[in-house]
């Protein structure tokens, strides 16, 4: 799936620290980013992403912090609000200082609180369903202090070390940009809204034609029920329906039906639903649950976007 019109990624650094994000930005994306006029700040770049479920060109904003009190204030004023409600990824870089407890270590700790401060106070914090990434640029050992200091801001510490370093830690997990990449490619870029959500079911409302004849065993008394108005995710009904009959289909022969209905199975229109057909419908109605409830609370326009995702793993799964 190619992701039209993705979610954007904030960058950030301190203004004495632009080399180091543009040397991230590089290592990302394999090109230097382009100032505007002499400075980085208000430039934008490019990440081309692709894995195995979706392809996605995500815009980067960059921004270089002078006083990161004053503007994590600018983010969190009613001004910001639309630039905050495009971000699916928040990313700041910092040079590793030798000391955390020196001038520069403490001045890079104020920058991670403060991108925290909008992270939790204007993205949503944990509820946030964006990526938030700090990236150290250095080569000390003892990087606990950080570890910390990221995690309580709501992000995620990557130390990037020089090119010769190991990719994997001892417990082969990545380190350092294979990781950073690793953690955007995991994130959902989709731009969903109240008004593009629909487009998700193209495909189940094709699968519905292809499996026309199919249609009675969704009446199935034993059914599970799958009724948009319980789950509470904002969909219409005829989404759900569609849903509900790609996965009862989802679990018949190739060759028992086709679009044009010239290759039938015996009986095609009255075929029983077995209880492997209803165990597979009520897990993965329990998985839709799941989510709903997690989920409960949540802006409409998150709450939503959620829902696209989990339909769109369950449709995976069938």
């Amino acid at each position: 799936m190619e992701v039209t019109n993705p979610r954007r990624i904030l960058a950030v650094s301190s203004a004495d620290s632009a080399q180091h994000l543009s040397r991230v930005l590089k290592d990302l994306t394999g090109t230097t980013p382009e100032q505007t006029s002499t400075s980085l700040a208000g430039a934008s770049h490019n990440l081309s992403l692709k894995t195995t479920y979706y392809t996605a060109e995500v815009p980067i904003w960059l921004d270089l912090i002078a006083s990161p009190s004053e503007w994590s204030a600018s983010f969190l004023s009613a001004e910001a609000k639309e630039v905050l409600e495009v971000l699916g990824g928040v990313m700041v870089v910092f040079a590793l200082p030798v000391h955390a407890t020196s001038d520069e270590g403490k001045a890079s700790q104020d920058l991670i609180k403060q991108v925290g401060k909008v992270v939790k106070e204007g993205l949503g914090g944990w509820e946030w369903d964006g990526v938030g990434l700090c990236l150290g640029v250095g080569e000390i050992d003892d990087v606990d202090v950080w570890d910390d200091c990221c995690a309580e801001s709501g992000l995620e510490f990557v130390q990037v070390r020089s090119q010769t370093t190991p990719t994997r830690n001892e417990y082969g997990e990545k380190t350092g940009i294979p990781r950073a990449l690793e953690a955007l490619e995991a994130n959902d870029w989709a731009n969903a809204s109240a008004d593009d959500l629909g487009s998700d079911f193209d495909d189940i409302d094709a699968e519905i034609e292809a499996h026309k004849n199919r249609q009675e065993a969704s009446e199935d008394p034993n059914a599970p029920d799958l009724d948009p108005e319980s789950l509470d995710f904002g969909f219409d009904r005829e989404d759900f329906e569609g849903l509900r009959r790609a996965i009862w289909s989802s679990g018949k022969e190739d060759g028992e039906s086709s679009i044009d209905g010239e290759k039938k199975a015996p009986d095609d229109a009255e075929d029983p639903i077995d209880d492997e057909d209803v165990q597979k419908m009520e897990r993965l109605m329990a998985k839709l649950q799941a989510v709903r409830d997690s989920n409960a609370g949540l802006p409409e326009d998150q709450r939503k976007r959620a829902a696209a995702k989990a339909v769109a793993e369950v449709m995976k799964e069938i």
